[in-house]
């Protein structure tokens, strides 16, 4: 996945092949903004419009603007891997927010930047002779 930041706002990046165009939404807000351009340089400044339309527009109509995320989540897990992560947390020597919130933003940062896809068959001998492709 590709993205762009701008003003504490992501949005998520797409090439639509049919058009030719790049296609962007903002992420993280419940409102649906999108933009489109047939450059990078061109997205980057729809995307840069689109968050200074949406702020412009929320001001004249009196609304406060959705912020991307408030920190705060809710999470329902099994037993198991609740006991499995407080114990790692113990012995990390961290609180449970702070061992959840490292290993979130590691998951986090591996999805939005996955490592090179290598080639392979899947027997595991590197021989690549099926072109199966693997992370």
């Amino acid at each position: 996945m590709n993205s762009m930041t701008f003003k504490g706002y992501r949005a998520r990046i797409d090439y639509d092949d049919e058009d030719a165009i790049f296609v962007g939404h903002i992420a993280g807000i419940g409102d649906r903004i999108g933009f489109h351009a047939d450059t990078v340089e061109d997205l980057r400044a729809a995307f840069h419009e689109a968050v200074d339309d949406y702020l412009e527009t929320c001001a004249k109509i009196g609304k406060e603007p959705l912020k991307p995320y408030s920190g705060k989540v809710m999470f329902r897990l099994r037993p198991e891997t609740h006991c499995n992560i407080a114990r790692a947390a113990e012995l990390a020597g961290k609180s449970l927010n702070q061992w959840a919130d490292e290993a979130l933003e590691r998951a986090a940062a591996l999805a939005e930047n996955p490592p090179p896809r290598k080639q392979g068959d899947g027997d595991g001998d590197g021989d690549g002779d099926a072109g199966m492709l693997f992370y």
